[in-house]
């Protein structure tokens, strides 16, 4: 059997919580980080043209929205395009992050992506709403994080 690590155990709470909800994972071996995305889809019934942050304008009737959170080393720097995240999730080097982390992280966004279903529904039934976006709160992230009684083992980060 093959050593856990933190990838393998990712998936695995991400399959546990996130039900119908697509997700993939995105292991950047030179950056030292892992890029956790999810999807929402929704029936665009008559909003019309809807534009991404891009301003690439489209009139599908199902709307995909992407977003995704970084796990990412510290000590490797800044993440660069920080704000194109939902959120970042800092760990430790070879060491890797605490199971209870990633456990707690699964259930947060599983939270967060049946909230945001709603909300998308809400923008697009709505003409004047102007911009959606998913919605992490760091603090409530905090507070489960804190209240949890998950394993507090470490999964280490992957090997080559």
């Amino acid at each position: 059997m093959k050593k856990e690590h933190m990838l393998t155990f990712l998936e695995k709470q991400l399959e546990k919580n996130l039900g119908d909800y697509d997700f993939a994972i995105d292991w950047d071996t030179k950056g030292h980080t892992v890029e956790v995305m999810v999807v929402l889809y929704a029936q665009n019934q008559g909003k019309g043209a809807i534009a991404d942050l891009e301003g690439v304008e489209s009139e599908e009737e199902v709307i995909e929205f992407e977003d995704s959170v970084l796990l990412y080393d510290p000590a490797k720097g800044a993440v660069a395009d920080a704000e194109d995240y939902l959120a970042l999730i800092p760990y430790e080097g070879k060491k890797g992050i605490q199971k209870k982390v990633l456990m707690v992280l699964a259930k947060y966004l599983s939270q967060i992506l049946t909230e945001g279903e709603s909300d998308l529904m809400d923008f697009l039934a709505n003409e004047d709403a102007e911009v959606f976006e998913l919605q992490w709160d760091q603090a409530e992230f905090d507070k489960q994080l804190a209240e949890a009684t998950g394993p507090t083992e470490y999964v280490p980060y992957p090997k080559y």
